[in-house]
Parts: structure tokens; sequence; C-alpha cells
């Protein structure tokens, strides 16, 4: 199975739109979403059977007995995070500041502080007659890494057979990009014609070299700038980075995506673009026709 891992810079380039494309042109059996900040490839993807839901611990947080804590403060004067405040002489949690570092029980005279584990989010899985894998972590939850390779793991447990399996990964290059990269046989940038585009397209090559993972570039909406276009090809030429088409701004496209369809079942340029960037993408993994 190849893994082929969708990226952008940031959000809005386009690339679960790519994404979904590319499902839908290999008619792929195996796909995970891995923004789990925002995950949305289900929107554009159909799904036949109901999700299997399940709770995901990523890590510790501190929780008070009220029926203990005297009110000695010991747990706030200590805490680096300002995450415990007095309430009717009880000290609490603020679940959304507690790091889970573990000072507060270390502290307590009293045993009243005790670390449990910490619901950070939701893994989601589909199994039909494909196997779709993503997660939502929770608002304030710092485990989106952990998240991220538990949504990846589990779509390489429980996917059958197949030749490709098409990963829609985060925007910029924090934790979440970091975890999706690990593992993959190609990494796909869907590129913005923007001067800030060929800055986070430099960040992202940056942040793939140490995983000797091999990159490929594609610019969306290319012709609403040419000249940062032909300079994003001009830095894939000097860096020898596989520069795989350019997508043209598209407004039918536009208005499918907001119906929750696909690009790739239109008959239009957006479309036409997009299969030749899929099928110079399959090329790069060996699996042209």
């Amino acid at each position: 199975m190849k893994r082929l891992l969708i990226l952008s810079g940031k959000g809005g380039t386009g690339k679960t739109t790519t994404a979904a494309a590319f499902i839908a042109f290999a008619r792929a059996n195996a796909f995970a979403d891995c923004d789990i900040d925002a995950p949305n490839l289900m929107l554009v993807t159909q799904q036949e059977t109901a999700p299997e839901q399940t709770a995901f611990y990523g890590a510790e947080k501190a929780v008070i007995n009220p029926d203990v804590c005297v009110g000695c403060g010991l747990c706030a004067q200590h805490c680096r995070f300002g995450a415990l405040d007095a309430c009717n002489g009880i000290y609490q949690v603020n679940e959304f500041a507690c790091e889970g570092c573990g000072v507060c029980e270390l502290v307590c005279p009293q045993n009243a502080v005790q670390l449990v584990p910490d619901e950070s989010g939701t893994q989601v899985l589909y199994q039909g007659t494909h196997t779709f894998s993503t997660a939502t972590l929770k608002m304030g939850r710092g485990n989106s890494g952990k998240l991220v390779s538990a949504v990846k793991m589990a779509l390489l447990k429980h996917a059958p057979e197949c030749s490709l399996a098409v990963f829609d990964g985060s925007p910029g290059i924090g934790c979440p990009v970091i975890a999706s990269i690990s593992g993959m046989d190609l990494v796909l940038v869907v590129a913005e014609p923007s001067r800030s585009g060929i800055s986070d397209l430099e960040r992202l090559l940056r942040a793939a070299q140490p995983f000797q993972v091999p990159l490929a570039v594609c610019v969306n909406k290319w012709d609403t700038s040419p000249e940062h276009s032909a300079a994003i090809e001009a830095f894939c030429d000097t860096h020898e980075l596989p520069f795989v088409g350019k997508i043209p701004y598209d407004k039918t496209a536009s208005a499918a995506i907001n119906t929750g369809r696909s690009v790739a079942d239109l008959d239009c340029p957006a479309r036409t673009a997009l299969w030749s960037v899929y099928q110079n993408t399959l090329s790069l993994l060996g699996l042209a026709d």
C-alpha cells in the first residue's frame, strides 16, 4: 500500500478539495482526515455506514476532591500554569489551563489531588466498502500529534488490501503535520500562488526533510497570480522538487464544493487539471497505469 499525504502551508488552499478528488479518481477504499482540529473530508466523501466512535485519552489532568480539600492553597502557589482557583474556600482545576504536570498532586498535604486520564478527543472510524479514519480534538487540548498518529494507525489496522491510501493533512507545519508526515511514501503540497504561498512551501520543505519523505508540488488557482505561480515552479526546479501541475480558478468547482460534491464528479477545467495532477502523482508513486 502506497501512502500519499496531501498538505498545504495554510488553510483554504484547496488541500481537502484535492484529496477528495484523488479519492474519487482512485476509487480509494482507504483514506483518512488528519486535520483533527477541523476535519471536513467527510463533507465531500460519501459514507455508507454509521461511524464507530472511540474516546481518545492523550494525557492526564488534575482533579481535586472537594470533600478532602481544606483550601490551604499550596497547589495554586506551586502551579506554573495558573490552573487552580479557589471557590468558596475549595480549590478547583481549570481543565483548559492544566498541563497535567502533577506538581499539585505532589505538594497537596491532604492527598486531595489526583491525576486522571483526560479525554482529549474522539476517534471516528467508518468501515464498509471503504475504510475512513478521522478524529476531532477537544478544544484546548495539546495532544494533536498523538491523536493524528492514532488516526493513521486505525486506518492501517482496518483498511483492506489496496494500492493507495490517501491522507488529508492539516494546514501549516505544527504537531499534526509532523505526525502526519511520518511513514508516508510521498507528500503532495498544494501551494497557493502568492508570496506567502512560497514562504509556506519553504517551511514545509524544511519540516519534511528530517523524515526523508519526498515532496511533490502543485499550484491551485494558479491563474489568480501567474507571476507567483511561475515563481513556485522556479522554486521547485531549484530544489529539485517534482512539479506535478497547476489547477485554474473555477467557479463551478467552488459551487460544487459548497453543496458537498467532489470536483471529480464534474466536467469543468478544474477537474481536468486535477486529473492531470493525479496522474503525475501516481507516476511518482510507481502506480501509473
